[in-house]
């Protein structure tokens, strides 16, 4: 005897529509001009369901290209540093950076050493502290200032913004006074 695989149907509205033979469930779904689904294949029997398969993958895109639109990316931008900067350069560096935080992008400040330079580090944590300080009102310092080779560097990442309550509106307390009459 030759046994017909079965599945749980499931309507297009999400009704139970139960336990039937695979080609009874096909040709309920050609009646009704819609595909069958299986949407659980481990469970036993597999369950199955009736929908319009091209709609619902073109919703499913337009939700995801929903949720990426309100996306934010933000990039990781490097500023570059040496530790004999003049102190007009400093500043320019100072306001790039204080333009790419603006713009949300996390940024990089990379103290680069050459030669003998690399034999007096607390010039470039100096240096990297001076930064920090000058754009501490708009930055979160997300990694302290780290030597790797002859490099050292700190991100800075822009401030979250918080979501800020409404005050409330309370009716101020009225106070009563005694009231002095006046003789006319």
């Amino acid at each position: 005897m030759i046994r017909t695989p079965e599945v749980r149907l499931v309507g297009d509205k999400g009704e139970q529509l139960g336990i039937m033979p695979l080609y009874q469930a096909r040709e309920l779904a050609e009646k009704q001009g819609l595909d069958i689904v299986e949407v659980a294949p481990q469970a036993v029997p597999p369950v199955c369901r009736l929908m319009n398969y091209g709609r619902f993958k073109y919703e499913q895109e337009k939700k995801e290209q929903e949720a990426r639109k309100h996306q934010k990316i933000a990039m990781l931008r490097e500023i570059r540093i040496r530790p004999k900067i003049g102190d007009h350069d400093f500043n320019a560096k100072a306001r790039s950076v204080k333009k790419l935080i603006g713009e949300g992008n996390k940024v990089k400040v990379t103290v680069m050493f050459r030669g003998r330079e690399i034999t007096h580090p607390d010039l470039g944590h100096k240096l990297l502290q001076r930064m920090v300080e000058m754009v501490k009102d708009t930055v979160v310092l997300e990694r302290q200032a780290v030597l790797d080779g002859k490099r050292m560097d700190v991100i800075l990442s822009p401030v979250p913004a918080q979501k800020v309550k409404p005050k409330e509106e309370t009716a101020p307390e009225e106070k009563t006074a005694p009231k002095e009459e006046v003789k006319s």
